[in-house]
């Protein structure tokens, strides 16, 4: 399937809007209309800079929240795809403000899927997290059930032929908030604080996450959660790969924090198929099986299989992370 030619990205102005907005300019040369969608006016005005308008005659900057419905069903006219990247995501705030986080992660949800039902869209892709996966905070509550507004949301189509779909996976290497720029800040302090020694993470970077939901965008078929394949390191090896002299302060284990981070359980597991390079829980859908399984070769995973940073089969080694770390570096310079 060709990539639509006219899409929405809530969320736009963040790391993801703004690496995916770089990449679908390169891959779909026939853009027609690509709407930046967020509350930041600052963020906007400087990714419009990036972005000119004047340069790229498609791209529109629309200011609005996804709590708003008559907003979003505004900016989606004439939009076929809608990428819903917008979320609140600091898990201690999360804590303190947690009607504020269900306003936006479920409410808003909610009113990405009236939107785009009352309007012409075709494809809706909603971004999740590893912390949807047996939630033990609030913000993984309530992308849990944004999950399951978006997969349900397919019942509600009717004779239409818009999809919603899922992408989940884990924190993007050097995301703000992650423990990559931390550790680069105190590289020149006196110690590291890590919060727990046997602590692991899945490996994904925002190039990575973007291309997942473009392969999703080709290719779903609606009413699939994909998380794909990747690997994990030990947060240990990720400083030894920083500075390895240093010494480490271990500071314990933060409130709604996990030590490993999972993105599909053993009950998840019963419904969950794999391919080459994804895995898909397809909740007891006989289409979706049929269909995978047809035009991927997918089969069901092992029973009792789980998916989690500590039990992953591929990890990256302290050089690897050497080389991930100097990508990194080089393109915090070049943006």
């Amino acid at each position: 399937m060709k990539l639509y030619n006219s899409i929405l990205i809530t969320g736009g102005t963040g790391s993801f809007g703004q690496e995916f907005v770089r990449t679908i300019i390169k891959k779909n040369k026939n853009l027609k209309r690509l709407v930046i969608y967020s509350r930041d006016e600052l963020k906007q005005y400087e990714m419009s800079r990036i972005f000119p308008e004047k340069k790229y005659k498609f791209i529109r900057y629309f200011i609005g929240d996804v709590r708003d419905l008559s907003r979003l069903k505004l900016a989606m006219q004439g939009i076929d795809c809608v990428i819903h990247a917008a979320a609140l995501k600091q898990v201690p705030a999360a804590e303190y403000n947690p009607i504020e986080f269900v306003k936006t992660n479920v409410i808003g949800a909610q009113n990405i899927i009236e939107a785009s039902l009352q309007s012409k869209v075709q494809s809706v892709i909603a971004l999740s997290t590893d912390k949807a996966c047996a939630p033990i905070n609030l913000y993984g509550a309530t992308k849990l059930c944004s999950d399951k507004l978006f997969i349900a949301a397919n019942n509600l189509s009717g004779k239409s032929k818009i999809k919603f779909s899922v992408v989940r996976y884990g924190n993007v290497f050097g995301s703000r908030g992650s423990v990559v720029p931390l550790f680069l800040k105190q590289r020149n302090e006196n110690f590291f604080t890590i919060t727990h020694k046997e602590m692991t993470r899945f490996n994904i970077t925002i190039q990575e996450g973007v291309n997942t939901v473009i392969w999703g965008i080709k290719n779903f078929y609606g009413g699939e959660i994909l998380i794909p394949k990747i690997p994990s390191f030990k947060v240990l090896d990720l400083i030894k790969a920083i500075k390895p002299s240093k010494k480490i302060k271990v500071i314990g284990i933060r409130k709604g924090e996990k030590l490993h981070e999972e993105m599909i359980t053993i009950s998840d597991s019963l419904n969950t198929i794999e391919t080459n390079k994804n895995y898909f829980i397809i909740n007891e859908n006989p289409n979706l099986l049929k269909y995978y399984k047809n035009k991927f070769k997918s089969k069901f995973v092992s029973k009792n299989f789980s998916y989690s940073s500590d039990k992953n089969s591929n990890f990256l080694s302290i050089k690897q992370l050497k080389s991930n770390l100097n990508k990194y570096v080089v393109s915090k310079k070049s943006y």
